[in-house]
């Protein structure tokens, strides 16, 4: 693949992946960490086949909601709601499964974004 096709995959995946809840920065404001991160990750990582989108943002939210992460819980899941991946009840059944492996703290901070979210819903 030439890195001008993996430039383009990657722009692709980026939009399938974030639903335009985060936008794809301008080209003429990519530093070589945007490049990277467009290339590689959404270029070469995120297009396998071994797992559908759905299912790398699940292990993406176990991951950053262990690390309390919210920003990137919070994007992860407007993105997952924005593609129709999951729902709120989805969302939910995450909530309640989560304090049990990542302590109720960080729990806490999921159920803020999700009442955000619910709130935003309604």
């Amino acid at each position: 693949m030439t890195d001008d096709s993996r430039r383009t995959r990657g722009e692709a995946m980026f939009g399938q992946v974030y639903g335009g809840v985060v936008p794809l920065p301008a080209a003429e404001t990519r530093d070589d960490y945007v490049h990277t991160v467009i290339d590689h990750l959404f270029g070469t990582v995120w297009p396998r086949d071994g797992l559908p989108v759905r299912d790398r943002r699940l292990v993406i939210l176990g991951v950053a909601i262990a690390q309390g992460e919210d920003a990137i819980v919070e994007i992860q899941l407007r993105a997952a709601l924005a593609n129709g991946e999951l729902s709120l009840a989805d969302i939910d059944e995450i909530l309640v499964l989560m304090p049990y492996y990542v302590g109720y703290p960080r729990a806490g901070h999921l159920q803020a974004i999700v009442r955000r979210l619910r709130d935003e819903a309604t």
